[in-house]
């Protein structure tokens, strides 16, 4: 069976629907050398006029795919570093997101922002590592963090035939994950249904993106001590509350870890709405970023300000404790 890796999903998901849909198109900075490995081999198969090279300017080109959406088609485009969310904010969450609400339907924008290598990478330092998943998700623009090969194929495809905009972010920490992989069962995954990669009865942990591989060993490492239940959402605008509130329902516990800054965070969402409608045995805890927190260029304080297995562990045995 083959081993599918986190990027060739990615790549295997755009080549798919370049194939289906001819009003799909690719555009983004660097793409047609492949700069992410994520565009690899597209243009020779499909050429200049789907898959473009931009100027070096991301508002202009985010409100180019915006027109391009209103008009008939379905531009896909690839950001390079995650922070440059943050100066097409306006662009997305303002404009492309809102037509459809502002008109009542009668115009539709369906675009997708991918962002391959979200997150911490080694030694890119402040400027290049933010996860601003839940800045999107705060102002309802659908939103994706697949975690795994198979639903990094699923999402991203979903994504692209959505009528809305959606932001998929790719994180750094699960660009290198494998996966042995049917092709054949390749499928688009819905928005909005989370996943239990593994099965427990004591607590539940949220992982979100990349950390749904750290939960999963800390779950294996902690068995004797523990029955861990790892959920992982999956996209965070919609959320899938009803797979959560049933995963704390029947464990009582809830430990959350999220590669975002604490304040305002989707931990802190997550454990709020769960205060909401659960009876729990034990109050929450959750593991971050520190607030305010920017990654510095030095590795051992760029993974200082990092959630780690270490405080996942310490967050599991005091929930423990405490219930």
């Amino acid at each position: 069976m083959p081993r599918l890796s986190y990027q060739k999903a990615l790549n295997r998901a755009l080549t798919d629907e370049l194939a289906r849909d001819p009003d799909v198109f690719v555009l983004g900075e660097d793409i047609r050398v492949a700069v992410s490995n994520v565009t690899a081999g597209l243009f020779d198969k499909f050429g200049p006029e789907r898959v473009l090279d931009t100027p070096l300017s991301e508002q202009a080109f985010t409100s180019f795919a915006t027109g391009a959406a209103l008009a008939g088609m379905r531009p896909v485009i690839e950001f390079q570093i995650p922070s440059l969310l943050f100066l097409v904010f306006e662009q997305i969450a303002n404009q492309a997101h809102k037509f459809s609400l502002m008109t009542g339907g009668q115009c539709t924008v369906p675009v997708t922002y991918l962002v391959p290598g979200s997150g911490s990478r080694t030694g890119w330092a402040g400027q290049h590592s933010d996860h601003p998943y839940s800045l999107y998700a705060h102002v309802g623009v659908k939103t994706v963090l697949p975690a795994t090969p198979t639903d990094a194929y699923g999402l991203l495809v979903t994504a692209i035939r959505d009528d809305d905009p959606v932001v998929v972010f790719a994180p750094a920490g699960a660009l290198a994950v494998r996966e042995d992989v049917d092709y054949a069962d390749l499928q688009p995954v819905p928005l909005g249904v989370g996943r239990v990669h593994r099965a427990g009865t004591d607590v539940t942990v949220v992982a979100l993106g990349h950390l749904v591989h750290d939960a999963l060993a800390v779950a294996e490492e902690m068995a004797r001590d523990a029955s861990i239940e790892v959920f992982d959402p999956r996209t965070v605008y919609p959320f899938d509350w009803d797979g959560l509130i049933a995963s704390v329902s029947k464990t009582g516990r809830l430990v959350v870890i999220d590669d975002s800054n604490r304040t305002s965070g989707m931990a802190g969402e997550i454990i709020a709405t769960v205060a909401e409608q659960c009876q729990l045995t034990a109050p929450p805890a959750r593991v971050t970023r520190p607030d305010g927190a920017v990654l510095p260029f030095a590795l051992d304080l760029d993974r200082a300000v990092q959630p780690s297995r270490a405080q996942l562990v310490t967050a599991i045995q005091g929930v423990m404790k405490d219930g």
